[in-house]
């Protein structure tokens, strides 16, 4: 079994196990308030590790050309099964993010689940990723979670550690960032970062 193989195989298994504390149950505040003041682009945006797509629906709602992916099949049914009932259009793709590749860069992407799901020993690949995915002065609109726990997932993404991996000689880090508390008890922190142009 390849590693991509044990990947899906642990995120069917607990989305069939109902594990999945992070689920809201809707679109996050911290996405809605980016949509309410004009900063997500009505263009092509990504929604990385979406799960059952909240936020995806939200999105095709005000009109953005979204594509979603999520490694596992159970939240890519679902979510496909929620945008018909609502009429929305989306792509949704079942793919392992740390292999997968789109045919053009995104103008924005919302990071909020994917990056705390991950094995911290694969961020710097998957940060390398969001950067290539991203065209120059896009925005990354990521939810850094804050656990104070050694293990996950969820894995904590202190700001610190955030700051080291999105370093600043390819991401603008905006001045302030905003907590959000998580029904789960934790909180995200909600950072907006551009990526620099000539940066990869």
């Amino acid at each position: 079994m390849t590693q991509g193989d044990a990947r899906r195989t642990e995120w069917e298994e607990r989305y069939a196990a109902g594990r999945t504390g992070w689920d809201r149950g809707e679109a996050s505040p911290a996405l809605r308030a980016w949509l309410a003041v004009g900063a997500v682009p009505r263009g092509r945006v990504l929604v990385p590790g979406c799960g059952t797509g909240h936020e995806v629906l939200e999105l095709a709602r005000q009109g953005c050309e979204v594509t979603a992916v999520d490694i596992a099949s159970q939240p890519v049914a679902s979510l496909r099964a929620r945008l018909q009932a609502g009429g929305l259009a989306a792509e949704v793709v079942q793919a392992d993010l740390l292999s997968w590749q789109p045919s053009a860069p995104f103008d924005a992407i919302y990071e909020q689940t994917c990056l705390c799901a991950l094995d911290p020993a694969h961020r710097s690949a998957y940060e390398l990723r969001l950067a290539t995915w991203l065209r120059p002065h896009g925005t990354l609109f990521a939810l850094f979670m804050q656990t104070e726990a050694d293990e996950g997932p969820p894995f904590c993404c202190a700001i610190e550690d955030m700051r080291l991996l999105f370093d600043d000689a390819r991401w603008r880090w905006p001045e302030d960032y905003g907590r959000i508390p998580h029904p789960n008890g934790l909180h995200e922190e909600a950072v907006a970062l551009v990526r620099r142009p000539s940066s990869l």
